[in-house]
């Protein structure tokens, strides 16, 4: 192996690029151009379906080294706990949180549009009750 994996050490934290992204994770470039794996359930504390949902190709993030397998050269990463640096423009009045997720404020429901909900409810519901009325009725004949 020609690469210098010594000066990476568990529990380090270094900033990387994003190199390749693959179905179970994202290999990422530390310092020196030694790569590590960020494997898919260490990127966010949340659920991720998609590496490509979250990471993308030329992206830098910050890496915790988890462990580093010096015979085989295989080093693990982490995404989680480790604050990210996010690009910044004044002019984006967007909020992300910790873990680069925009916030959206709940949608605004119009009186008409909860008027609508109200009557649709009370119709599932009258029909819902002819029915378990029908179950009881045949249950008790048994």
């Amino acid at each position: 192996m020609a690469e210098n994996t010594t000066s990476v050490a568990v529990g380090d934290i270094h900033t990387g690029k994003v190199l390749k992204i693959k179905p179970f994770g994202a290999i990422v470039s530390l310092p020196g151009g030694v790569p590590g794996l960020v494997h898919i359930s260490q990127i966010t504390n949340g659920f991720v379906q998609d590496v490509g949902d979250v990471l993308a190709v030329g992206d830098e993030v910050d890496v915790r080294v988890v462990s580093h397998d010096q015979a085989s050269g295989k080093i693990s990463l982490s995404m989680k706990d480790v604050p990210q640096r996010r690009a910044y423009n004044d002019d984006d009045e967007e909020e992300y949180d910790d873990y680069g997720y925009r916030y959206e404020p709940p949608p605004v429901i119009t009186a008409a549009q909860a008027a609508n909900f109200e009557e649709k409810f009370k119709a599932w519901q009258k029909v819902s009750n002819e029915r378990i009325a029908g179950i009881n009725k045949r249950n008790k004949r048994r």
